[in-house]
């Protein structure tokens, strides 16, 4: 587990391949990243994990996340702990164990609130930056919705990884056993049009390969990013 904190500045990352998969709300990024990570036996970091582990913060010290002031208020003293192992996602604030309570409805709820603050924004990417500068891995696979474009521009591997919406949204009520599948995919949406507003995640950018896995199964995805990242570090190491 690595000790991390948000007032960090941005680190070095040139000594750790930075392997940054971007894509949206159900495009099964986090389970084919963690995935791509074990095969490799590269690190991954889970960028969402620290914007969750925020809104719980915000939440705990009984503010709301809509208060722009009251979410810089709680950034600047959050002393939040990632792990970077594909097997162990565990997340704390401090001394607490908050893994699970970070997937809990009232925090996901909470979470674009805390995502819109450019300033909070800017600090968590720095300590994106500073986790993979560290890591103790050849690489590490970081995804989440701005990597590509904002917190890695440079790296050697930039993928955007989607899939059509309604399939996003059949397969993020398939993981949430008993939700409605209509509401599932009407939270989707807004969750979508929420982020959007802050960071384009639904369009590649100049230099970043798309991975569509609207008619892929999940290995048959996995295959997709291997292929494209051996080819990409093939190619960035000549």
């Amino acid at each position: 587990m690595t000790d991390t904190s948000l007032d960090r500045s941005a680190a070095d990352t040139s000594a750790v391949d930075f392997i940054a998969i971007d894509g949206p709300a159900g495009s099964g990024k986090s389970s084919v990243s963690k995935a791509v990570a074990r095969r490799l036996g590269f690190g991954y970091l889970d960028t969402g994990s620290a914007y969750r582990a925020l809104a719980w913060h915000v939440l705990d010290r009984g503010a709301d996340t809509a208060d722009a002031d009251a979410v810089l208020a709680a950034a600047s003293d959050f002393p939040v702990r990632l792990g970077l192992d594909p097997d162990d996602r565990t997340v704390r604030v401090g001394d607490v164990d908050i893994t699970d309570e970070i997937r809990e409805p009232r925090v996901s709820g909470a979470v674009s609130g805390v995502a819109r603050v450019p300033a909070v924004r800017a600090q968590v990417n720095d300590l994106f930056r500073s986790l993979v500068a560290e890591a103790p891995y050849p690489a590490v696979v970081v995804e989440g919705r701005d990597i590509t474009t904002v917190v890695a521009p440079d790296a050697p591997v930039r993928i955007l990884l989607t899939a059509a919406p309604e399939v996003r949204a059949a397969r993020r009520a398939g993981e949430l056993s008993g939700e409605n599948a209509d509401a599932v995919a009407a939270a989707l949406h807004k969750r979508d049009a929420s982020d959007s507003a802050v960071v384009d995640f639904l369009n590649a950018a100049d230099g970043v390969e798309i991975v569509d896995s609207t008619e892929l199964d999940f290995p048959q995805t996995i295959d997709a990013v291997l292929t494209v990242i051996e080819r990409l570090r093939g190619a960035h190491r000549g």
